[in-house]
């Protein structure tokens, strides 16, 4: 009985420092979702930015509830954990369905966007290997694919915390760039735009929700730190940046 207590207990210690975490947590909401704010707003109009709002406090608020799950049992380490305490058998099957479906889009979607950009960036891009021969978008999403794939056997997220570093840096070097291509070469910001635009209201909705999509790894967030009674403050300074 006491070695199970003390596997139990190993089980429930993370390796992850609290800003390790955070950058976890920043790097799973920044990124895509912040770079197509822009779009987003050129297709709903400036009162556009209220759904923006408004999904950023639900977030923010069932975030805390997703907490409070994992505080009252600490057998919960997952997203389907939760889905089995509230609704039994048949709620850790749809939430495993629904969960591993939209990471898989996701990650369709992010592998789309790269090949996208980099074939805008490198049209001539070609890959040829045992008489295969890739071109353009499909080659340059089979080589992110592959460089990618190394960090799917990490399973220690303070390890790949250092890569959500590097992806924060990404972010954060590009919005920065942004701004200074608006501010001192010219560009300028100028006040464009219509008030709202309610035939592009779904299309912005829907990509303000992307902004606020990673709510399926907060579960493992809250499982890797060491100091589990903090994440509530990374996911307090997680939405406030």
């Amino acid at each position: 009985m006491e070695e199970d207590n003390q596997e139990i207990q190993r089980d429930t210690v993370g390796s992850s420092s609290f800003f390790k975490t955070c950058f976890n947590a920043l790097n799973a909401l920044s990124g895509i979702g912040i770079l197509s704010v822009p779009y987003s707003l050129a297709r709903g109009g400036w009162l556009s930015l209220s759904l923006l709002l408004l999904l950023a406090v639900t977030a923010f608020y069932t975030s805390l509830l997703i907490t409070k799950c994992m505080n009252a049992d600490r057998n919960i380490k997952t997203y389907p954990d939760i889905g089995e305490r509230a609704f039994g058998r048949p709620g850790r099957i749809i939430v495993s369905v629904f969960m591993h479906l939209e990471l898989y889009l996701v990650t369709t979607g992010f592998l789309i966007l790269e090949g996208d950009n980099l074939h805008n960036l490198f049209p001539g891009f070609t890959i040829e290997m045992i008489g295969l021969r890739l071109n353009g978008k499909q080659a340059f999403m089979a080589t992110v694919a592959f460089v990618i794939m190394p960090t799917l056997w990490w399973d220690n997220l303070s390890v790949l915390s250092y890569v959500s570093m590097s992806g924060v840096l990404a972010t954060t070097v590009t919005l920065g760039s942004i701004s200074w291509i608006g501010a001192f070469d010219g560009i300028g910001f100028h006040q464009k735009g219509k008030l709202i635009n309610w035939s592009g209201i779904p299309t912005a909705l829907s990509l303000y929700a992307f902004c606020y999509g990673a709510h399926p790894v907060l579960p493992t967030l809250y499982s890797s730190m060491k100091s589990k009674h903090q994440f509530n403050n990374v996911l307090t300074l997680h939405f406030e940046i």
